[in-house]
């Protein structure tokens, strides 16, 4: 009775007089009046999808699988895609392009032709292995149309992309470089973040280190290259592809040294065939054009009536030569008398550094034609005009197959002139080598042999 009077009035009259519950009071409760039938209080079955999609949200947050028509995916994973139909011409246009009706917006462009996507391509090396860089890249502009591609490379090989109308933005940094400035390092990382790629590639052996400096770009596909050997422990973490190199020089792998990366993108995907790496091709604007006409003219040379004598030994860095194979360039003595002999077109011998002027002057002779040329773009320029090229294993023998003009490459090893010049016959190229596997003792007499298909016809000279 002393817990009783503790509660409230209502409640303790119940609690003492319990026949006050009455069954008559929930006359509408089925449980109550029927316990056996069970029937009126059964479960509502569920109506979700026995085949929903289950994700993971950690991948996907929202995706809950009850959409069959949606479907997620990797644009560079589903192949070549299809742009929207160009709208239908409008003769009642004064513009006569216009096609638009009343009431939609003047956007020729569809609007997956602007989201599809940023990739970044980290390219090591100077010159010669960005120029060998371009197949790749056009690989990824026919594989996957729209798609804007930035390049960031050292310096030198920054000023290739002069000739590459697919590069949108070109950064000048130096991946190579093994202790970077801490400012300079944060900086791009910086411009990597704010530009949102979706994917970054990278042509430099990634350790641990440089993986990490791919991962914090937060691209959503990170490909790259690695170490060959225990460098490369911890990288593969970072990367969502990697490829392994033969050496740990990759220009060992010569022309063709990003094959692992051109095989990647070119394989067949769905309802979509393997695509074929597009051969090298540069583009020239007309600007640079008659910059380089008014260098050469100065020399004393003429369009379509000289050729282009590239590779003289110098420390300059404007040499241009392949980081796999570093003995490619000769004494200007050995040039001398390669076009001792020369008549009918002129050669221009082609300088990397303004101070080997007055040693060319002193062997050849004060009449010499001399252009003094640093830079990629100009030198395709030069090459472009002329009747074709004499180098050694430069970056002009590569330029002068994308301008499809004749050449002789001078090589110190027979393997390395077919590892370099592939199919030199459908690029007009005679290789010629060393017996000795130094460039220094190739032998002139058979330089100055097959230097006569340069000749001119008399009459146009």
């Amino acid at each position: 009775m002393a817990t009783t009077a503790l509660l409230p009035k209502s409640i303790s009259l119940l609690l003492t007089n319990p026949n006050s519950i009455s069954p008559t009071r929930f006359t509408n409760v089925s449980f109550l009046n029927n316990p056996s039938d069970q029937s009126s209080y059964t479960t509502k079955p569920s109506t979700t999808r026995p085949n929903a999609k289950k994700k993971n949200s950690w991948l996907d947050p929202f995706d809950y699988g009850d959409d069959p028509e949606m479907e997620y995916g990797s644009f560079y994973s589903e192949g070549k895609q299809d742009e929207d139909p160009r709208p239908p011409d409008n003769p009642d246009s004064p513009y006569g392009f216009l096609k638009f009706p009343m009431g939609y917006s003047v956007e020729v462009a569809s609007l997956g032709l602007k989201i599809r996507g940023m990739c970044c391509c980290v390219i090591s090396g100077g010159v010669y292995e960005n120029l060998l860089y371009f197949p790749v890249i056009q690989l990824i502009k026919d594989r996957y149309p729209g798609v804007q591609v930035d390049v960031i490379a050292s310096a030198g090989g920054k000023q290739t992309y002069e000739l590459n109308k697919n590069v949108r933005w070109a950064d000048a940094y130096d991946p190579d470089e093994n202790f970077p400035e801490p400012a300079d390092y944060t900086d791009m990382i910086g411009i990597i973040k704010g530009r949102y790629y979706d994917m970054i590639l990278s042509t430099k052996l990634a350790g641990l280190g440089h993986a990490a400096f791919l991962f914090t770009s937060t691209a959503r596909d990170r490909v790259s290259y690695i170490y060959p050997n225990v460098n490369a422990a911890g990288a593969g973490l970072l990367l969502s592809e990697t490829f392994t190199p033969d050496s740990m020089n990759l220009s060992d792998g010569r022309y063709n040294m990003y094959h692992q990366m051109i095989d990647w993108f070119g394989r067949p995907g769905r309802n979509v065939p393997s695509q074929a790496v597009p051969p090298l091709k540069v583009s020239i604007s007309r600007k640079l054009k008659e910059f380089v006409m008014a260098k050469y003219k100065n020399a004393g040379a003429e369009k379509g009536k000289y050729i282009v004598i590239h590779g003289i030994q110098s420390d300059s860095k404007a040499s241009m030569q392949s980081r796999g194979d570093t003995d490619s360039l000769l004494p200007i003595n050995v040039w001398a008398d390669i076009t001792k002999t020369k008549r009918g077109v002129r050669p221009v011998f082609v300088i990397p550094h303004e101070k080997e002027r007055e040693n060319v002057k002193d062997v050849v002779g004060e009449d010499a034609s001399i252009v003094f040329i640093s830079t990629p773009g100009q030198l395709a320029a030069l090459i472009n005009d002329s009747v074709g090229v004499i180098a050694t294993n430069t970056a002009a023998i590569q330029l002068a197959h994308a301008r499809e003009k004749p050449s002789v490459a001078l090589f110190c090893s027979e393997e390395k002139g077919k590892l370099f010049v592939p199919n030199a016959e459908e690029k007009r190229c005679i290789v010629l080598s060393s017996k000795t596997e130094k460039l220094i003792d190739i032998d002139i007499e058979a330089v100055k042999n097959v230097v006569p298909v340069f000749d001119l016809p008399l009459a146009l000279v």
